[in-house]
């Protein structure tokens, strides 16, 4: 079966940094769009960003310049680098892989800004 396992999450101070990953098994991976999302408390789940097998990219205006998604196809992982981290970045944090009809969610990792 698709199982996604993230990793990464944690407490950090405002202006710190952290990075998230992922890693897949029980899909083919390189057909997959991946990406990572959030969901604030009170709030809907939002993209941050996704990244195609091609290596192109796709970011939340929030996000860019301070965060950078990257994958790798042979390992089935796909990682977020989060740097000048805000307090409004805390949320859980989601990975997601896509495939036309098919749409895998990780169990998700908690990410917290606060000093």
């Amino acid at each position: 079966q698709v199982q996604l396992v993230e990793s990464g999450g944690g407490l950090v101070q405002p202006g710190g940094s952290l990075r998230l990953s992922c890693t897949a098994s029980g899909i083919t991976f390189s057909l997959y769009v991946t990406g990572w999302y959030r969901q604030a408390p009170g709030k809907q789940r939002e993209l941050v960003a996704t990244i195609r097998s091609d290596g192109s990219t796709n970011y939340a205006d929030s996000v860019k310049g301070r965060f950078t998604i990257s994958r790798d196809n042979a390992k089935y992982t796909v990682s977020l680098e989060m740097n000048s981290l805000e307090p409004e970045d805390t949320a859980v944090y989601y990975c997601n892989v896509r495939y036309e009809g098919w749409n895998y969610w990780g169990q998700g990792t908690q990410v917290t800004i606060s000093s």
